[in-house]
């Protein structure tokens, strides 16, 4: 194992880059430096055992980024850049019954840049979606695992596919194989489908293919096609 240009480590032709690890600090950013929560320092200086002066990046969740350097509880600010959203997209989808499987969908769905996420009531769909304080602690790890700059969006309250807004697609086995060019809103349905009449008549449909996949994974498909448009 050599060294490779700017510092990096190189094993067997691949180069290893040193893990930076990237947190959420709230807005407003004001002077030199930003405090950390007690958790975040514990993380950092326990956990990971990193020292004063080590790089850290991190964002305020609303489209800055930075690259500042580990004080005591707090960070150094560094260069800073704004970033614009790649596409607001919004997904609406009924709550898997089981909460790892509500976890693994929030996190996939926000490392993937989704703006807005919203649990859909629906016919079939009872189950309950866990509570606010959860989903955000979901939403807040994938956006430092994945090093984004910006926090899914997300609300406690089920909406009705009524109270959708822009133009909305809905992911059904019938419908056509290719998503709308302009679609901005996805819906997901229940584990037991739609009920008949649910999905309002002349609403656009897509279908994901030919199999039928589960809630989470129909919502990380069609997500990851439409963001990579």
């Amino acid at each position: 194992m050599g060294t490779a240009p700017g510092g990096a480590r190189r094993a067997s032709g691949i180069d290893v880059v040193k893990h930076i690890p990237h947190v959420v600090v709230a807005a407003p950013w004001e002077g030199d430096s930003l405090n950390l929560s007690i958790v975040q320092w514990k993380h950092l200086s326990k956990v990971l055992r990193m020292r004063t002066g080590d790089e850290v990046t991190y964002t305020d969740g609303l489209g800055v980024t930075g690259s500042g350097k580990l004080g005591h509880q707090e960070l150094i600010r560094g260069e800073e850049t704004e970033h614009t959203r790649a596409r607001e997209l919004t997904v609406a989808v009924a709550p898997p019954a089981n909460k790892d499987r509500q976890r693994f969908l929030v996190e996939k769905l926000s490392e993937l840049g989704v703006a807005r996420m919203l649990w859909l009531e629906t016919n079939h769909g009872k189950n309950r979606p866990a509570s606010p304080p959860k989903v955000f602690s979901w939403v807040l790890a994938a956006v430092e695992q994945s090093r984004g700059a910006w926090l899914m969006e997300t609300y406690p309250d089920l909406v009705a596919m009524s109270e959708l807004e822009g133009r909305v697609v809905v992911c059904h086995p019938a419908g056509d194989p290719v998503a709308p060019a302009e679609a901005d809103v996805v819906v997901i349905g229940p584990e037991g489908g739609f009920g008949e009449g649910e999905v309002p008549s002349g609403m656009p449909t897509w279908s994901l293919g030919g199999n039928i996949l589960r809630v989470e994974t129909a919502a990380i498909v069609a997500a990851a096609r439409i963001v990579a448009r």
